[in-house]
């Protein structure tokens, strides 16, 4: 009885993934932070199967991996709530509708072109698009500022500045910073785990 309810309850996630995935993939204009900011209030605030702090961990592992931002994304996404079937569902759900949309595209690609109503229609979306994404970038930023640590502080600006001032890679800016943050987070454990060995002594 729990096992076929288990599998009901499993196969309801499953087509939740797929169909959240494709609707989002299929109405969102410009690229991998819009629809992580729509994946983000679809999963963690209306159905709250993972929390605020996962998908901000699941976003820079998305962005440090090749390929597209907002699969990797919608894979790690899936594989988290329903294991590997999750992910692989998550990545057709994600992929299948740019996919469908660009060959009916390249089908009719003068027409679309040309027309006038189409060129305008894709100015009033680079609006829509600016304004969703400044509301990620907030949102983000405010869950990674809120109780941070000196050393998430010193790394945020310093990132800020070699990129914006200095034009640095933003790739070997990411890879150095996460190394920093590994090193940080190995010694604070182990620091963590010396404290209660003291303590149980």
């Amino acid at each position: 009885m729990e096992t076929s309810i288990r599998l009901v309850k499993d196969k309801g996630r499953l087509w939740t993934l797929f169909k959240t995935c494709f609707v989002i993939s299929a109405c969102t204009f410009g690229g991998g932070m819009v629809i992580i900011s729509l994946l983000q209030k679809k999963f963690v605030e209306e159905l709250g199967w993972i929390g605020q702090d996962e998908v901000m961990d699941l976003t820079a592992i998305a962005q440090s991996c090749p390929g597209v931002m907002a699969v990797n994304t919608s894979i790690m996404i899936g594989y988290r709530i329903c294991g590997p079937l999750g992910a692989i569902i998550t990545a057709v759900g994600t992929v299948l509708p740019p996919m469908i949309i660009l060959s009916v595209i390249s089908v009719f690609y003068t027409q679309f072109r040309t027309n006038p109503v189409v060129s305008v229609v894709l100015r009033g979306m680079q609006a829509g698009v600016a304004s969703v994404m400044m509301n990620v970038s907030v949102t983000m930023t405010r869950n990674v500022v809120a109780g941070a640590a000196s050393l998430t502080w010193i790394m945020l600006i310093a990132a800020a500045v070699v990129v914006l001032v200095f034009n640095a890679d933003i790739i070997l800016v990411l890879l150095i910073c996460g190394v920093i943050g590994g090193v940080h987070t190995w010694i604070s454990m182990k620091q963590e785990k010396a404290g209660k060995d003291g303590t149980v002594k």
